[in-house]
């Protein structure tokens, strides 16, 4: 049986194994994997992924 998420902010830190870059030649950030290859690419092109280390 499903149950109710957790009261409060639910997960505390950045997800683990995961990290994002920015893409300038299409003003996107993207999201890769603990294999390295790129697994998803922000819609929204103002604001990163939330939760997930930032590589510059």
């Amino acid at each position: 049986m499903a149950k109710n998420p957790p009261k409060g902010p639910g997960r505390v830190g950045a997800v683990r194994d995961r990290d994002q870059v920015y893409n300038p030649h299409n003003n996107r950030w993207v999201k890769r994997g603990e294999d390295g290859k790129f697994m998803d690419q922000k819609d929204d092109k103002n604001h990163p992924f939330k939760g997930v280390r930032k590589i510059k």
